[in-house]
């Protein structure tokens, strides 16, 4: 029988296995019923990528006991999959992570799993890397992203290097709720973990391999080193996270001797002192790096989120002013980057492939055709581009060649199955000598782009609801557009409904509602994942930014103020 929020708060308060600092934390919030109701009105969920929630004691909260509980789940998932299973794992530079890192490792070893554990923060992607580098069984990743400071979290992956997708973490969720105490959770010290040979450290020669097979993803090598590369000068900025020392390496070995970094963001700092969000998706995080970049002439700026997966690019409009590029736009610049210097030196495969989400831009699929490439929409989230590269990979199909996701997600090269910014921070930076050995700034490329190819501009909006009450309030605007979708929106007629609950285009069912409209425009929303939002997505195509901008403008008000109607 389900236990209510108080019964559950009293039960960890009187378990042996709940070391004494937890309790006392429990203890400060004695008699605040709405604050034990949200650490304990539920387990916190596998969403997206895998756990992901504010850390503090309660089972709704992210610590060592929630980990524990998830890694014997995952623990016995392996084990029923493999008779030797081995595990990689990583963290980024967040409060707690690499407590969390070591935590799930000895409970592995516990369960005579090999584990192998990176000594200090790694970015996400090399994880990735790692896991299929190394022959693994699976990994896991402590992360919660561009979260917010208090916020933790924990992705699993499997032996491709790619996150669970739906049918495989369902089994672990399923595994996870046969642990229904703490108690049921094996565990080693460090120590015993070591000694049993189940607890291994990686070196310097892992680091290695990684940044070697990143290098070799560059389109021409020899641009780069002939002095393309010297000339660019590159502002970059880690956001406080796993991104610093790699991206540094990368950009210098291929040749970028100009690359200067934001001094007050270089160090890991779980706390994110600099910044609103450590999120290269918002303006206000590239404050201190436009700073620079202003008194140094620089031509890029580069920044990644904390764990080093997402990658934000800023260039010099034609005002000679610094704006950050949208997920969208970078993604088809690299699209059209990457594809046309293949097509140059004979290297286009017939058989090439590139993948984007249901709420990525139509323009990157546009060029990639353009090139004779054929383009596959998967549902949001890295994971499943990922699986679709495994299955090209398992049936010589497709030759996979960049995959990206509107939210600052790319990948180019088969090393890894997740979203790389230590790739993306070299393919942009690569593309922008190249151009600007021809004479171009990025942002000129982008608008020969929408002349050639349509005037493409999307946006995001989202409305955060926290806690239970929002878990409601964003079910019932979901259920709300689905069961009344809109005739017209804008004054512009709406042509096709799309709900993706019902299993659309062989896709995994999924909670996502996309309106397409006659004119070619089209939103969508999505409850995250991983945060407590409600995402809105807009997309419209014009002949010209004016127009395109103010059919835009038009398209997300009148969106907007159905879904705060609701909220």
């Amino acid at each position: 029988m389900a236990m209510n929020p108080q019964n559950l708060y009293e039960a960890w308060l009187n378990d042996p296995s709940i070391d004494v600092q937890t309790k006392d934390e429990l203890r400060g919030i004695e008699g605040q019923l709405g604050e034990i109701e949200d650490r304990f009105y539920r387990d916190l969920e596998f969403g997206t990528g895998g756990l992901r929630g504010v850390m503090g004691a309660g089972t709704n909260r992210m610590n060592r006991y929630v980990i524990g509980k998830a890694t014997q789940g995952f623990a016995n998932f392996l084990l029923g999959e493999s008779s030797s299973p081995s595990v990689v794992i990583a963290h980024d530079s967040r409060s707690n992570s690499d407590v969390y890192s070591l935590e799930a490792a000895c409970v592995l070893a516990a369960n005579g799993i090999r584990t192998y554990l990176f000594r200090s923060l790694r970015p996400t992607p090399q994880l990735s890397f790692a896991v299929r580098d190394l022959k693994a069984t699976g990994g896991i990743v402590v992360t919660a992203s561009h979260n917010p400071p208090e916020y933790n979290g924990y992705k699993v992956y499997g032996a491709d290097g790619g996150q669970l997708v739906p049918h495989q973490a369902e089994q672990v969720i399923n595994q996870i709720r046969l642990v229904e105490s703490f108690d049921q959770v094996k565990r080693l010290t460090q120590a015993e973990a070591e000694a049993q040979g189940l607890l291994c450290w990686l070196n310097d020669d892992d680091d290695a391999r990684f940044i070697d097979t990143v290098v070799a993803q560059t389109v021409q090598p020899e641009m780069l080193k002939n002095g393309a590369g010297a000339a660019l000068g590159v502002v970059f900025t880690p956001l406080h996270g796993a991104g610093n020392i790699p991206i540094q390496r990368v950009l210098e070995q291929a040749g970028f001797s100009n690359v200067r970094v934001v001094w007050e963001q270089e160090q890991p700092n779980g706390m994110f002192p600099t910044v609103k969000s450590p999120n290269p998706e918002e303006q206000e995080a590239f404050t201190l790096a436009i700073k620079l970049a202003n008194e140094t002439d620089a031509d890029i700026i580069v920044g990644t989120d904390p764990d080093c997966d997402r990658m934000g690019a800023v260039v010099k409009n034609d005002k000679g002013e610094f704006v950050v590029l949208t997920g969208n736009q970078s993604g088809a610049l690299m699209v059209h980057y990457l594809l046309s210097n293949l097509q140059t030196q004979g290297k286009l495969p017939s058989n090439g492939a590139v993948i984007k989400t249901i709420v990525t831009s139509e323009m990157g699929a546009d060029i990639a055709s353009s090139f004779g490439c054929e383009v596959f929409s998967t549902l949001t989230g890295f994971k499943y581009i990922g699986e679709l590269m495994t299955k090209f990979e398992a049936s010589g199909s497709h030759e996979f060649l960049f995959g990206y996701e509107e939210s600052y997600g790319y990948l180019t090269g088969t090393y890894a199955r997740d979203k790389d910014a230590v790739v993306a921070s070299l393919l942009i930076c690569e593309a922008a000598a190249y151009y600007k050995s021809q004479g171009k700034t990025l942002y000129e490329v982008l608008l020969e782009l929408y002349a050639k190819h349509g005037t493409y501009l999307e946006k995001l909006e989202s409305r955060t609801l926290k806690g239970k009450d929002g878990v409601e309030q964003i079910g019932s605007i979901m259920n709300d557009w689905r069961t009344n979708p809109p005739k017209e929106i804008a004054n512009v007629a709406v042509s096709r409904s799309l709900d993706y609950a019902q299993g659309l285009d062989g896709l995994p069912a999924e909670n996502v509602l996309k309106f397409m409209l006659a004119d070619g425009s089209w939103f969508c929303l999505r409850p995250s994942g991983t945060e407590p939002k409600i995402k809105v997505y807009f997309a419209v195509r014009g002949t010209g930014l004016d127009e395109a901008t103010a059919s835009l403008k038009q398209l997300v008000q009148a969106v907007m103020a159905r879904v705060d109607s609701l909220a």
